[in-house]
């Protein structure tokens, strides 16, 4: 199964820049709460984690799937590069 330090390096700063975002946009979500804001702001800004979360599965999805397509041989078989793609598609479309 690949690593994710085989990405290459823009590629993996642009993911630990998203996951930064998200964390900020994950306080900001805490500190609200602790402020008593308005509970629609607050969906407003989970959803916006929600929407986040779900663009950076796609993009390390496509990464793997990429990996998977055309570096079949590091897998035992072809079959299972194959396997462990679907797997993954599976899981990141739930």
């Amino acid at each position: 199964m690949p690593s994710i330090d085989q990405l290459d390096p823009a590629s993996k700063h642009d993911l630990v820049e998203r996951l930064k975002r998200i964390e900020g946009q994950a306080k900001g979500v805490q500190k609200m709460i602790a402020e008593g804001r308005d509970c629609q702001q607050i969906m407003n800004q989970v959803a916006a984690i929600k929407a986040a979360t779900h663009a950076l599965a796609g993009e390390m999805l496509e990464h793997f799937a990429r990996y998977c397509m055309t570096h079949p041989d590091d897998f035992p078989s072809r079959e299972q590069a194959i396997a462990q793609m679907v797997s993954a598609i599976v899981k990141g479309a739930r």
